[in-house]
């Protein structure tokens, strides 16, 4: 009985001792490994905005043809909706009366030419025989009044013939300027006078053409900037791309012209007046189009992933890493978004290092192991739609 009380109490006593020594071979946890994030270094790179508005096109000159004689219209000289030259014939209205006129105003000029020869011959006889005492003073004043008259009236039949042939002139109707044009408004046999109100036809110069887009006047300072920045280097003004309903550049050129000076009291927008050179006759009058407008433009612009920023309430803010791979919360100024990235205004510097992914597990300070974020170049022009 004693020997077994004793050999329960030794295992006991072992079973103790093989406890204590497993409890002296327990190691401590290791400290929780640092956070992985992937970070891009800040660099400067031009950056140029545009926003793309919609425009309108218009004509950079209409004509209307209009008469300047009455008649009857005998032949339209033109293919309707083609292209005509300066001074090309349009209309013919009968010119019949016009040259019965001009050739009876031409028989009158003939007549006070010949009167006024004749006073003439009168007048140096009459002066040689005033000269002799032969005729009185007063018959010799009546003939060089005589011959003035007849000066006179030689001089108004010819301004009368001109008139005659201008319009005879007229009775055939040009073209006042190049350009595109549109349908006849009237037809042959029409009776046309000077006074209608309704133009004969219209020629719409397209070679160049507006496009007339409206943007808020608040923006006028950043284009006024850009335009100054584009002048600095260029005389051709701020270029502007005409786009495709499908979002495609047309092959053309155009160049701001001027902004407006009147805003819309009730949409707060000023009107932008842009000249392009349509060569093509890709744009016609009336058609809807895109203008993608300069907005702003920037030599050195910082930029960051729009993911990278990390909102405090209203306040931006960017976690970057110091020399030592810690981070810190950093308070940032935005500017535009484009294409994914935030122009960065102020609190970030060139060089700096900025944390775009793994950054749910950072705190203030907290060293971090990096991981190289291969970021895209910045595209030099960047559209705001």
């Amino acid at each position: 009985m004693k020997i077994e009380r004793l050999c329960r109490r030794g295992g006991l006593i072992a079973l103790a001792a093989l406890m204590l020594a497993g409890c002296g071979q327990a190691e401590p946890e290791g400290a929780p490994p640092s956070p992985l994030v992937s970070v891009t270094t800040v660099k400067a790179s031009r950056l140029e905005l545009s926003e793309d508005l919609p425009g309108r096109v218009s004509a950079v000159r209409i004509a209307e043809i209009r008469p300047q004689v009455s008649g009857i219209v005998q032949r339209r000289l033109f293919e309707q909706g083609t292209e005509v030259k300066a001074g090309q014939p349009l209309f013919q209205i009968n010119p019949a009366p016009f040259k019965a006129e001009m050739d009876t105003t031409a028989a009158a000029l003939r007549r006070a030419e010949a009167a006024l020869a004749r006073a003439q011959v009168q007048t140096k006889r009459l002066q040689s025989l005033v000269e002799a005492d032969a005729v009185s003073r007063q018959v010799y004043d009546d003939a060089v009044s005589l011959r003035d008259q007849a000066a006179a009236d030689v001089a108004q039949a010819r301004a009368t013939l001109a008139r005659r042939q201008l319009d005879l002139k007229f009775a055939t109707v040009e073209a006042p300027i190049a350009g595109r044009i549109d349908q006849a408004l009237v037809t042959e046999g029409a009776l046309v006078s000077s006074g209608d109100g309704n133009p004969m036809a219209r020629i719409h110069q397209v070679d160049q053409v507006y496009v007339d887009v409206r943007r808020p006047a608040s923006s006028l300072e950043s284009l006024r900037q850009a335009l100054a920045t584009r002048q600095a280097s260029a005389s051709d003004g701020l270029p502007v791309a005409v786009l495709r309903g499908d979002g495609e550049a047309y092959d053309v050129t155009g160049r701001i012209l001027f902004s407006g000076i009147n805003v819309d009291a009730g949409t707060g927008d000023v009107l932008l007046r842009v000249l392009v050179d349509n060569p093509q006759r890709l744009l016609l009058p009336g058609m809807f189009v895109r203008a993608r407008v300069p907005r702003a433009s920037y030599a050195d612009a910082l930029t960051v992933p729009q993911q990278a920023v990390v909102r405090n309430g209203s306040r931006p803010q960017v976690w970057t890493l110091d020399s030592k791979n810690r981070a810190h919360l950093t308070s940032v100024e935005l500017g535009e978004l484009v294409s994914r990235r935030y122009h960065i205004l102020s609190g970030l510097s060139a060089g700096q290092n900025v944390v775009v992914e793994g950054m749910a597990r950072l705190s203030d300070g907290i060293e971090v192991t990096v991981h190289e974020r291969q970021a895209p170049k910045p595209a030099a022009a960047a559209s705001l739609l």
